[in-house]
Parts: structure tokens; sequence; C-alpha cells
């Protein structure tokens, strides 16, 4: 008969509801946290969250297409677009006509650009490595793999997990 251990060999959980709202509290609360300095920065680009997660996408895939965006933002092409235009106006973001196909638009970080994605990435890094040092190296492999769990499995192959060390 069966040991106790569910898929893959590990041990069954059990959750009561009130853990599980409590996981969800805690996630408000850490959202807040982890958006708040970069929402800090942004203040003084008069820009919000979606200027933060069109500059956090396209400087993770240079030359990413509109298209591509859209389906990783999960956005309307009408709100991306106002974005693009105004991250484009400001001269953060370039647009480029593909090479294989004119009707695609490509988009790359300006320098100023990286400047920017850099400043937002290091504050959230930061934080989030202040919070791993100090949950240690198996609840940040267990923190992990939940994410990647809660994601919408048609969105997990815009994610790239992190390789993981050699042993």
């Amino acid at each position: 008969m069966g040991d106790g251990r569910g898929p893959g060999g590990q041990g069954l959980l059990f959750l009561t509801d009130e853990q599980l709202r409590k996981g969800i509290e805690a996630m408000f609360f850490a959202y807040r946290g982890f958006t708040a300095d970069p929402d800090r920065i942004l203040e003084n680009y008069a820009y919000g969250r979606a200027h933060h997660r069109a500059v956090h996408f396209i400087g993770r895939r240079p030359g990413t297409t509109v298209n591509n965006l859209l389906a990783i933002l999960g956005v309307t092409k009408q709100s991306l677009n106002r974005v693009l235009r105004t991250l484009i106006e400001d001269g953060l973001v370039e647009s480029r006509v593909g090479t294989r196909d004119k009707r695609e638009r490509h988009l790359f970080l300006t320098d100023e650009g990286n400047t920017l994605e850099r400043a937002l990435s290091n504050a959230q890094q930061e934080r989030m490595r202040a919070a791993y040092r100090e949950a240690g190296p198996e609840a940040v492999h267990g923190f992990r793999a939940v994410l990647e769990a809660m994601m919408d499995p048609e969105l997990r192959r815009h994610f790239n997990p992190l390789k993981e060390p050699p042993k």
C-alpha cells in the first residue's frame, strides 16, 4: 500500500484554512514591502508599476516583441501602448522594426532605461537578499518552488527558472 507520500515521493501536506489565510496575508504584506522601494524610485519619474514591469521584462529580454510583452504582462494592447509610448518618449525604451517581419516591433532599453532598471532591480534584490539570508537556503528553494507552483501553467513558459548550483 501507500507510504503516506504524494507524487514525486514527497510527504502529503495538509494545511488548515487558517494557515492558508495567514499565507495569503503574508503574501499581501510581502508584496507591499517588495514594491515599496521601487515605488519611491518610480515617483521621481511619475511612473507606476506598469512602467516598472515593462522596464523589467524588456531589460530581461532585450529585443522582445510587443506581442511577447503583451503575453507576459497580461495587459491590453491599449494599456501597454500607453506605457510604451511614455517610456519611448522619455528616452528609456527604443522600438525597432523587425528585420524578418517589418510588422514586429522589438523593444530595447536605452542607457537611461538600463540605469532605471538597475536601480529598481537593485532595490528589490537588496530586500530579497536580506530575506533569503534570514530564511536560509532550504527556505529559498522552497519559496521558489511554491511561487512556481502558483504560476498559471501557460505563464510558466515565460519564466526562466534559475539554474541550481552544481553540487
